[in-house]
């Protein structure tokens, strides 16, 4: 089965475990149409880069999936009906990476990214 990523972002109004038993709910979605879901990170409370919905900070979250397209439309098109789920974004990849994504690791553990080439040398 294809492989997806999801990242979904739901209103700052919610609680911690609202915004869990959300996931949870898509979840369930993609379980009942014959995927599943390989793993999921809570991200949290994020303050957004413009407004959406009249909204400046919003509950992240992070979905590995393994599921056919049938059950991820199907996840997609209930999520846009949720009241509370703000956008979604999901993206086929090939593999998924082991351990935690970017955004869950320490800044000391992703490694020294080296020269940009943007500033100049002292």
């Amino acid at each position: 089965m294809p492989l997806y990523e999801h990242v979904m972002i739901a209103r700052q109004d919610l609680s911690s475990a609202q915004a869990e038993g959300l996931i949870e709910h898509l979840s369930t979605i993609l379980s009942d149409n014959g995927g599943k879901v390989v793993g999921s990170e809570y991200w949290g409370v994020k303050t957004m880069a413009y407004k959406i919905n009249k909204n400046r900070k919003g509950h992240y979250a992070f979905l590995r999936t393994d599921a056919p397209s049938g059950a991820v439309q199907e996840m997609e098109r209930l999520a846009r009906l949720h009241d509370d789920v703000m956008r979604m974004l999901t993206v086929k990849v090939e593999a998924h990476e082991d351990g935690p994504s970017a955004q869950m690791q320490k800044r000391d553990d992703r490694g020294d990214r080296g020269d940009r080439g943007d500033r100049p040398r002292r």
